[in-house]
């Protein structure tokens, strides 16, 4: 059998986030986010909150959380991802104190967790999550005054939930913004109207406010372990060809950058370069250039899904999909690819774990990696409503099997969050056909169903992993 290089302290675990599954869109005093105006997840949004914004109720784990989280015990996780609403604590994002009812939710959320045993892992804002009032009217991160009404936002809860929570991620798939920078950034203005130079401000910006997060953290709780997300994976040369690996080269060195800023506390040389050359001037002062250098991340927090690949002479615009975590539209002949064109590469994700471990030396913790398909409810041998749903097993088990090949090539890993613990609103389709969890929800695009939760095969499965840390990968 091969070597288990699983720690025992692995953090083996499941993730969620609150736009996806929480539901309860305006009640207990939150106020409206920015996902409550876009059914869907390309950015396009309406004017106000819509009837038929699936998100507005998504699978109501606001009201059954208890009867979730005892789920989330039953599979043995040892460790859950989720987000806090930000809406949920201070509606507008101005508010002079935050919404206690807000807060109790979240009290009460984090006690059921560690009632089973069950660490959180906790994403301080989703993407989609900011307050409307400070999109609609500050533009948010476009505007360094939001940085102001996060900062206040972060010491809240963190003062509150100190003693109940010690990983924190200060922001979610940041490199997502300039794709989609309403739903990731808040950003209100037209898209097409955002110049180069607007958008890397709006990096700035959230890279400042995240090194400030961080500050404010580690001064509450200096025990607490915080990192920032990313989207991660690597690109290929679409053939040998020199130009096609340059090519290959310079797409994964733009990707690696926003970990850069967040472990070293500066930008790579190469964008400085770059940003000189354009002639990008930052509003950035001596101060703030500080902060960033000094507040860089504990570990180093991605999604992994796909890798991507590479060929020379293409446009920016080319090799931007329009699906957020996808890495380019250009397919790889030599991988195979899921029901929605994603390339399945377990591989890819054990060069990503060697790559950012020889570059930065930092823990690294895979808080995204899942498998999403079209389900319905079928009997199995004992006449059970499941999900047969073999295809998540063979995937999640091929890329944990590279997990345990980076941790034996050095590569420390804190734990592993897949997406997702159960059936919620999928982020890049704003549906529920799109499935991705070990628990099935009785419930439909058209609003259909009875909202019963269903174990489906995977979810014994990656109970039996957890259970024997991960033996059971090796029969």
């Amino acid at each position: 059998m091969t070597k288990n290089n699983f720690p025992k302290d692995f953090l083996w675990g499941s993730a969620a986030a609150a736009y996806h599954f929480e539901g309860a869109w305006d009640k207990d005093g939150k106020g409206p986010a920015v996902f409550d105006v876009v059914p869907t997840t390309q950015d396009k949004r309406t004017d106000k909150p819509e009837p038929g914004n699936l998100k507005h109720r998504a699978v109501e784990f606001y009201d059954r959380y208890k009867e979730d989280v005892k789920l989330f015990g039953e599979l043995g996780l040892k460790s859950f991802r989720t987000s806090i609403s930000w809406s949920r604590i201070y509606p507008r994002g101005i508010e002079d104190t935050p919404n206690e009812k807000g807060l109790e939710f979240y009290d009460n959320l984090f006690d059921e967790l560690h009632k089973y045993g069950i660490e959180p892992i906790v994403t301080i804002t989703h993407s989609g999550e900011m307050p409307l009032y400070l999109a609609d009217n500050y533009n948010g991160f476009a505007n360094k005054e939001v940085i102001d009404y996060y900062e206040k936002y972060v010491e809240t809860i963190v003062k509150r939930y100190k003693n109940k929570v010690k990983y924190w991620l200060t922001f979610n798939e940041i490199n997502g913004t300039e794709n989609m920078p309403f739903f990731y950034g808040g950003v209100s203005q037209d898209k097409e109207s955002i110049s180069e130079e607007e958008m890397r401000q709006i990096y700035f910006n959230i890279f400042l406010a995240s090194a400030k997060a961080t500050k404010i953290i580690h001064e509450i709780d200096p025990n607490a372990m915080v990192g920032c997300s990313t989207i991660q994976g690597p690109y290929y040369p679409l053939t040998p060809k020199p130009e096609d690996y340059l090519s290959s080269y310079i797409d994964n060195r733009n990707r690696l950058a926003f970990i850069h800023v967040q472990a070293k506390g500066e930008y790579p040389s190469f964008k400085v370069h770059e940003f000189k050359e354009k002639g990008i001037h930052l509003d950035a002062s001596k101060s703030e250039w500080e902060i960033i250098k000094e507040n860089t991340v504990d570990y180093i927090a991605y999604s992994y899904y796909l890798s991507g690949v590479s060929e020379a002479n293409q446009t920016a615009e080319e090799k931007m999909s329009d699906v957020v975590n996808v890495i380019s539209d250009k397919p790889n002949p030599y991988l195979n690819q899921n029901e929605w064109g994603w390339s399945i590469d377990p591989i890819g994700l054990r060069t990503t774990l060697n790559v950012i471990n020889d570059l930065y030396g930092l823990p690294q913790f895979i808080v995204e990696n899942g498998h999403s398909q079209l389900e319905e409810l079928e009997k199995d041998e004992n006449g059970n409503l499941t999900v047969l749903d073999d295809a998540r097993i063979v995937t999640l088990r091929d890329h944990l099997l590279q997990v345990n090949e980076a941790l034996n090539d050095g590569v420390e890993v804190i734990g592993y969050t897949n997406w997702a613990v159960m059936d919620f609103i999928s982020g890049t389709t704003g549906t529920m056909r799109k499935r991705w969890g070990f628990i099935y929800v009785d419930w439909s695009d058209e609003q259909n169903g009875t909202m019963k939760r269903y174990k489906k095969k995977s979810f014994k499965w990656y109970h039996d992993v957890i259970e024997s840390n991960g033996d059971l990968l090796f029969e």
